[in-house]
């Protein structure tokens, strides 16, 4: 029996069985062996004569009659149901390796434990066969669930409408999601809760898990006959993706799972804090940016890059990032994808010029690039057809105008990083948008198998060896938006793109979402124009800079078409996230419960001594005004300031009065702030509202 200890979170893991089985993990216990006992089940009628355990890898052969941990076979479908025996295992701290082998079948796992603030299961299988290849469909990490967690909180999504949550009670059998599109996906982000029934941002028990992967994937939350539930999370595999010759061996990607004994808030702080530990965390103020993206589009002309530029500059951005259209022939998004050499068309004179104007101005400069993608009408694709993830026989169908770049391809690999890698040491460029725009369908690789799962490890290799060969290049990870979030693509970037979506309505919903898998610092978060170009939506600034201010804040707007008084306002916007952006990027991220009509947030300084909340109205209520704003989790002894934080051109709410402490500030405790709340004035829709609390004594 080994006892794993974390931050707050520990660890029972009983290793009687072949593999290890988790018996408990969640609140601190005192005494590992009396869990055990106190978890003990016993037999009932109609079932077999041993009680299969939740291992992390359950066995079919051993009596589990839920989803198995391993799928897959040796050749004519032998040996498809293995039994495993434990070997050997040690313990470093909280980090618990074991061994277990199965010699009939051939094989070996080695499963990894590791707790802190959250707890990190990885698996190894190894064919140990000396003469026959293994068929690996599945190998799935598994995670027992208490009883009494009986609600599921997921997500869902679309392109522009990412991290939708979907609660649901959990019902009987198994609630199950794949994602076949080759990437973590708008759609089904790898990430999901349960809790009990009813919980909330700052009460209730729950758990949460993470796959940390950014290609196919699948995951499950099942509830057994007998009661018992579980989740499991691993790679999805096409059919006849992997299989592992004699001697080699398949390492799962890390499931990263929380637990909070009062909601959600504390349950996704602990990702936060992991992504922060981690060596690759940005350590300086994450530059504000202005991108051209959406205001020239493929318009290119120098002139006008230099006078936003100017502006950009004159706003206070500290970063200005080259979008799309600067490369090969690429004057639309039907051509030059995959030719990473700058345009003569565009750039005749190439990019020094508009780079030394952007840093004369003190301003880092950023460009984009897409080096998973061609386009057929591309000189690389005519040299090099058959460099695509596609299948002979068939004609490959398009997205966006491109195909797949094959870069397990050890040739495609190298002529891609020697191109992206001329690029960044030729330039003075600080900052590289990388983006990836296509789902994977139907693509093979040059041995005719599919090829996503090597088509992923070969993105990461690409990624790892551009840092290593430049390491102050800050890299963001974007995917249509927001398809590529996860914690394993932030080993290797600085930030990711939220979503193409620049509506600040739907950036409400959709940043509240993703904030509970990453922190502000992470989350890119553009001011847009009054009208969004995805939605049609209008909106006022005030409502569009308090959405954008709690994030990696940028700008994504024309701002050549902007006045001065209206380029003063975006520079005060700009000047108060610079200033709090110690507190936003560095403390503790708080979600608070309202009414369906409101979207309440916050991040609280880790000492409790300051903070910034925003509230925001999203649709109509019954109420002519919101309830009180109760502020939880500040320290319920001490003294808070409250302030309304005035945005420029705020429109004021339909108040023939607001209360006396809207103008003037109040001071309460953080016991008072929590208990009772602050009434706020009456908000239009699609209105949002600041608060800075100041800790006083």
């Amino acid at each position: 029996m080994i006892h794993l200890r974390g931050s707050g979170l520990d660890v029972v893991v009983d290793l009687a069985h072949g593999t290890p089985t988790i018996v408990h993990w969640g609140a601190p216990v005192d005494d590992p062996d009396a869990v055990v006992a106190m978890l003990e089940r016993t037999l009932v009628h109609g079932s077999p004569d041993l009680i299969a355990p939740v291992s992390v890898v359950p066995e079919h052969a051993g009596g589990f009659a839920g989803r198995p941990g391993l799928l897959g076979r040796r050749r004519r479908g032998r040996r498809w149901t293995p039994r495993f025996e434990r070997v050997d295992h040690h313990v470093d701290g909280s980090r618990l390796v074991a061994v277990a082998d199965d010699p009939v079948a051939g094989l070996r796992l080695t499963t990894t434990i590791d707790v802190a603030d959250c707890l990190v299961i990885a698996i190894e299988l190894t064919n140990t066969s000396a003469t026959d290849r293994y068929l690996l469909d599945g190998l799935t990490v598994t995670l027992p669930v208490a009883e009494h967690l009986d609600e599921l909180l997921t997500f869902t999504g679309r392109w522009t409408r990412e991290f939708h949550p979907e609660r649901a009670p959990w019902p009987h059998g198994a609630v199950t999601a794949e994602n076949r599109r080759g990437r973590t996906s708008h759609e089904t982000p790898s990430l999901l809760f349960a809790g009990r029934a009813g919980f909330g941002e700052w009460h209730g028990e729950v758990i949460g898990a993470h796959l940390a992967w950014s290609g196919n994937h699948s995951w499950l939350a099942d509830r057994l006959a007998d009661g018992r539930r579980y989740l499991q999370l691993g790679e999805l595999f096409h059919p006849g993706e992997c299989s592992l010759e004699p001697g080699e061996s398949y390492r799962t990607p890390e499931v990263v799972a929380v637990w909070s004994a009062d909601g959600l808030t504390a349950a996704t702080q602990r990702f936060h804090r992991r992504l922060r530990a981690r060596p690759e965390h940005p350590a300086s103020p994450r530059p504000v940016l202005v991108n051209t993206w959406e205001a020239v589009y493929f318009d290119h002309d120098l002139d006008t890059l230099r006078d936003l530029a100017d502006r950009a500059a004159r706003v206070g951005a500290e970063r200005f990032v080259l979008d799309d259209g600067w490369f090969g022939s690429r004057r639309d998004d039907t051509s030059g994808l995959g030719d990473w050499i700058v345009s003569p068309d565009a750039h005749p004179d190439g990019l020094a010029p508009l780079i030394e104007h952007v840093t004369g101005l003190g301003m880092e400069f950023g460009i984009w690039v897409e080096p998973e993608m061609v386009n057929p009408d591309s000189d690389l694709f005519r040299a090099h057809p058959d460099w695509v993830l596609t299948t002979d026989g068939y004609e490959p169908p398009l997205g966006r105008n491109q195909l797949v770049l094959d870069l397990a391809r050890d040739d495609a690999f190298d002529h891609v990083l020697r191109q992206l890698d001329a690029l960044l040491r030729d330039h003075d460029i600080a900052f590289v948008k990388w983006d990836m725009n296509r789902d994977h369908i139907g693509g093979s690789g040059a041995d005719g198998a599919a090829g996503t799962h090597a088509q992923t490890l070969a993105v990461y290799r690409l990624l790892d060896e551009l840092r290593r060969r430049h390491p102050d290049v800050e890299i963001e990870s974007c995917s249509s938006g927001g398809a590529r979030i996860d914690h394993e693509i932030l080993r290797r970037t600085d930030r990711v793109w939220t979503s193409d979506c620049n509506d600040a309505l739907e950036r409400q919903t959709i940043q509240r979402g993703a904030s509970m898998l990453i922190p502000p610092e992470l989350m890119g978060a553009h001011i847009g124009p009054p009208r969004a170009h995805t939605t049609g939506r209008r909106h006022g600034l005030a409502f569009r800079s308090a959405t954008a201010l709690f994030g990696h804040l940028g700008i994504e707007w024309d701002l050549r078409s902007l006045d001065d008084a209206e380029l003063d306002a975006i520079a005060e916007v700009v000047a108060l996230h610079r200033r709090l952006r110690p507190l936003l990027h560095g403390g503790d991220v708080v979600r608070f419960d309202t009414e369906p009509a409101f979207v309440a947030h916050g991040v609280y300084a880790t000492d409790r001594s300051e903070g910034i909340v925003s509230f925001a109205r999203v649709a109509t209520s019954p109420g002519l005004t919101p309830p009180p704003l109760r502020l939880p989790g500040l320290d319920p002894e001490r003294h808070y300031r409250v302030e309304h934080v005035a945005l420029p051109r705020e429109r004021p709410g339909p108040n023939r009065t607001a209360p006396a402490w809207w103008s003037d500030g109040l001071t309460a405790t953080g016991r008072d702030l929590a208990t009772v709340g602050l009434q706020l004035p009456a908000l239009h829709p699609e209105s949002a509202v600041l608060l800075h609390l100041q800790r006083v004594d």
